[in-house]
C-alpha cells in the first residue's frame, strides 16, 4: 500500500539543503509558509482571499483550462486520445477568483484550472509580501488557481517546492524508475507540459492497467493544508488533486530547465531526439547504443583520469570549452535531417 510522505517541521534553509534535499525523496514541510499574508486571508474566507489578491492583479490574462463537470475535473484526453477534454481560455486572476467564489458548492460547476502563471507578471508585488523562506528571489514563483481539478501523474525536470495557499491538495508520487508501470501517454502529445500517466490513481482500473498495481505499491501520498509545502525531487511522477471549491498553490522550480533566468536546456529534448535517431535501428544496435549511453551517463570524472584535463570536453565537470562548437554541429545535423527527412546521417 502507498506510504505517507515523511513530514518535517520548523525547517531552516540549512536543514533543507543539507538533510532533506540530498535524500532525493519527497518531503512535507509542515506549515513552512503558514505565516504568509495570503494564507491568512485564504483561511478567513474566499472573499477575503479575493480581496487580498485584487490589488496585486496586473490584469494580465493567464492560460486557464475549462472542463465540463462530467469530466470530474480530470485533465485528460478525449476518447482514443483524439484531442483533449478541456478548452483553453485567457482570463486575469481576479476574474477567475470571482467565478470561483460564485460557483462554490455547485456540483455542476465548470472545473477551472489557471496553470503555471508567473507571479511577477500577473500579481506583481505578491512575491515580496509572501517570500519563499528557502529559495533565493531569483527562483520565480508560479501560481495555480482553480477548483476541484486533477492533474494526472507527470514529471518535471526540476526540483519543486509546492506551497499550498488555499484549499486542500492531495499528492500521489511515484519514483522515476516506476515509469514502466505507469502506462505513459504519447511523448509528443500531452495535455500537460510533459507526458502523463494514463492511469487514474483516484480510481485505478487494474484490469486495463495491470502493471500499475506494482507502481501503486511504491506510491507515496500526502494531503496538504494551507501553509504546508511539498518538496518534489526532479523526475518524480506526481498526480495532483485539488480537493476544494477554491484551491490556490504557489510553486517554485529550480535546478532544471524551468524556474530561473539561467535554467538549462531540457534533457527531455535530448530524449525525443535520441528516440527519433535510435528507435528504428536493429535490436543489436539499440543494445550497443544503450551500453554507450549507460556508460557515459553513469561515469564519474575519475573514470577518465587517463585523459588530460584540458581534453575532457563534455566529459568534464567544468564548462565544456567546445560547447558552442558542439551546439553548432548539432544544429547543422538537425537542419540537414529536416531538409532531407530520409537521410540516415
Amino acid at each position: 500500500m502507498p506510504a505517507t510522505i515523511r513530514c518535517w517541521e520548523q525547517i531552516t534553509p540549512q536543514q533543507f539543503f543539507e538533510d532533506i534535499q540530498p535524500l532525493n525523496q519527497p518531503a512535507v514541510l509542515k506549515g513552512l509558509v503558514a505565516d504568509w499574508p495570503v494564507v491568512h486571508a485564504a483561511r478567513h474566507s474566499a472573499e477575503q482571499l479575493a480581496h487580498y489578491l485584487q490589488p496585486f492583479d496586473s490584469g494580465l490574462q493567464v492560460t486557464t483550462l475549462l472542463l465540463a463537470a462530467h469530466t470530474n475535473g480530470r485533465i485528460f484526453y478525449q476518447p482514443q486520445l483524439n484531442g483533449f477534454n478541456f478548452e483553453r481560455r485567457q482570463y486575469p486572476i481576479s476574474a477567475i477568483l470571482t467565478q470561483l467564489v460564485r460557483s462554490q458548492g455547485r456540483a455542476d460547476a465548470v472545473r477551472i484550472a489557471a496553470q503555471s502563471a508567473l507571479v511577477d507578471e500577473c500579481l506583481p508585488g505578491f512575491a515580496s509580501d509572501n517570500s519563499n523562506p528557502l529559495l533565493p528571489g531569483s527562483v520565480q514563483a508560479r501560481i495555480w488557481l482553480g477548483n476541484q481539478v486533477t492533474v494526472p501523474a507527470h514529471f518535471d525536470d526540476a526540483d519543486n517546492l509546492a506551497c499550498v495557499v488555499a484549499g486542500k491538495r492531495r499528492f500521489t508520487l511515484f519514483p522515476p524508475e516506476q515509469i514502466s508501470n505507469l502506462y505513459i501517454g504519447p511523448l509528443d502529445y500531452a495535455p500537460t507540459g510533459t507526458p502523463i500517466s494514463l492511469v487514474d490513481f483516484t480510481a485505478p482500473d487494474w484490469q486495463r492497467y495491470p502493471k500499475a498495481e506494482a507502481a501503486w505499491q511504491t506510491a507515496q501520498i500526502a494531503e496538504l493544508e494551507p501553509g504546508d509545502v511539498l518538496y518534489i525531487p526532479a523526475l518524480w511522477w506526481h498526480q495532483v488533486e485539488s480537493c476544494s471549491d477554491i484551491s490556490l498553490l504557489c510553486n517554485y522550480w529550480w535546478n532544471g530547465s524551468i524556474g530561473t533566468a539561467d535554467s538549462r536546456g531540457s534533457p527531455f529534448a535530448a530524449l525525443l531526439h535520441t528516440l527519433l535517431q535510435l528507435r528504428q535501428l536493429p535490436a543489436t544496435q539499440r543494445a550497443a547504443w544503450q551500453s554507450l549511453f549507460s556508460y557515459y551517463l553513469s561515469a564519474e570524472p575519475e573514470d577518465f583520469s587517463y585523459l588530460p584535463v584540458a581534453k575532457l570536453g563534455v566529459l568534464g565537470t567544468d564548462d565544456c570549452p567546445n560547447e558552442h562548437a558542439i551546439y553548432a554541429w548539432l544544429i547543422k545535423q538537425l537542419q540537414q535531417q529536416r531538409a532531407e527527412p530520409n537521410s540516415k546521417s
